[in-house]
């Protein structure tokens, strides 16, 4: 817990309702300025009252500041609500008051303009000016408020230290004697297999799951004895499944994480290993496309979905839909679901990978992972927040732990969804062999270190291009 008054939530809320309110405020001053602007009005102080509850007025009133929230949630601003900078707070305000701005001008002002440009041009800028200065007031409130309490240590994060040599209590002293605005309470220490110990007391490390959720930990920081890569990757692939965030003194990294970023901007220096290089609000664009994309997916190609359906009952017994764990974000399983392409005594032996000519594929199947029409369904998966459309592809635990002892760095590939396609999928294609899962794993580790909107855009196409010409397995 970072506090008995706080928790991410209710902060979350607060700065919600926050942008909610100023954003109500500065649309009634710009219905104001519209008043006065207007050529239609007499521009008398009598009527602003009338003016202002006209019953369209009122219905853009009591929508476009969800809207303008809406758009405040897309720029990310909410994703994190503690530790943040203000100065990175101002850009943010600014880029935001910015488009809403120009959105509102162009949803209600454009019939209003006024002969004299330069007039126009001060009417833009007296709405944006509007706009920033009150959200910004609202969200430096709320700021201002989390930085006191954290000042005066009423607020800490609570955290757990991976780690028992006298590397890792020196971190704990240095984090204790930090004079950085957030603070860190930590709740324990836990023993790191074949390391020295200090002889302090410590926890196994297998406790460490029940001990986070009994004392409502809120960040995991790792400080192994060892800086060694794979050292540390192999302990991630150990923390991950916990779900909490992880942090690591930079002073460990080399060039296999530069993907990963710094965080706790007024706190100890300190790299989170959890999330990927992709900025907040890419984040939520990216999630945003997923979702109205995949929905519309789903309807557009159900009679796609009816007519792949029929085929595959018809070609072979058994069902419609074949489902399969896969591991997914922070190491989650999941059921993946797939259109049935090879009969249901497939894996009677053990898991197995396909290959080229394998005889176990149904006539119907080979067809469908031709043009991959097999991984439509996956779209349901996307829609649910398991995957993503472009992300790492997922695979089953009996091979991650094969990929693991020959690549290590697969276990960074768990800070985001994995997806429908890949850059490993079009770059390198299907995998018949662990060997192969390996080398397609490298170009899904180089997507994760260049993350934006754009590469994925370049990965759809690429992908729509390879089922067109028919090259998938």
């Amino acid at each position: 817990m970072i506090g008995r008054m706080a928790s991410v939530r209710l902060e979350r809320c607060k700065l919600v309702l926050t942008d909610w309110i100023t954003a109500n405020i500065s649309f009634l001053l710009v219905n104001v300025l519209r008043f006065f602007d207007s050529p239609d009005t007499v521009n008398t102080p009598g009527d602003t009252i009338g003016f202002l509850f006209q019953s369209k007025l009122c219905v853009e009133q009591a929508t476009v500041p969800i809207v303008l929230v809406a758009l405040y949630w897309l720029s990310g601003f909410y994703n994190h609500p503690f530790g943040k900078s203000r100065f990175n707070e101002l850009l943010n305000t600014a880029i935001v008051s910015a488009v809403s701005t120009i959105l509102i001008h162009l949803a209600f002002l454009t019939n209003d303009q006024m002969s004299d440009i330069s007039s126009n041009l001060l009417q833009i800028f007296l709405i944006f000016f509007i706009f920033f200065i009150l959200t910004l007031s609202g969200r430096l409130l709320v700021i201002n408020y989390q930085i006191r309490h954290f000042k005066s240590r009423d607020w800490k994060y609570s955290a757990v230290i991976v780690g028992n040599s006298v590397k890792a209590h020196a971190l704990a002293a240095k984090m204790k004697e930090s004079k950085a605005v957030i603070s860190y309470s930590i709740k324990g220490f836990f023993k790191i297999p074949e390391e020295d110990d200090s002889g302090h007391p410590a926890f196994d490390l297998d406790a460490l799951e029940d001990f986070c959720a009994e004392n409502n930990i809120d960040q995991i920081i790792l400080a192994p004895q060892k800086s060694d890569e794979e050292h540390v990757l192999n302990l991630l692939y150990r923390l991950f499944p916990i779900g909490k965030p992880i942090k690591l003194s930079p002073d460990m990294l080399n060039f296999m994480t530069a993907s990963i970023k710094l965080e706790d901007i007024h706190g100890y220096p300190l790299v989170d290993l959890t999330y990927s290089s992709m900025s907040e609000s890419e984040k939520n664009l990216k999630r945003t496309f997923d979702v109205i994309a995949s929905a519309l997916t789903l309807v557009v190609l159900s009679p796609l979905f009816l007519f792949l359906a029929v085929k595959v009952k018809l070609d072979s017994k058994g069902p419609v839909f074949y489902r399969q764990e896969r591991i997914g974000l922070k190491e989650r399983p999941f059921q993946i679901i797939k259109f049935r392409t090879m009969r249901t005594d497939a894996e009677d032996e053990g898991p197995r990978l396909s290959s080229d000519d394998d005889p176990r594929v149904t006539k119907s199947g080979r067809m469908m992972r031709k043009y991959r029409l097999d991984e439509l369904p996956q779209f349901w998966n996307v829609l649910k927040g398991e995957m993503s459309i472009v992300g790492p592809r997922p695979e089953r635990r009996f091979y991650i732990n094969q990929i693991i002892k020959k690549a290590p760095f697969y276990t960074l590939l768990y800070q985001t969804r994995p997806g429908i396609t890949s850059w490993g999928m079009v770059q390198y294609g299907y995998a018949s062999h662990v060997d192969e899962m390996v080398e397609r794993s490298k170009y899904d580790l180089l997507y994760i270190s260049n993350m934006s909107i754009l590469v994925d855009l370049k990965i759809m196409l690429y992908t729509v291009l390879t089922i067109l010409e028919g090259k998938g397995k």
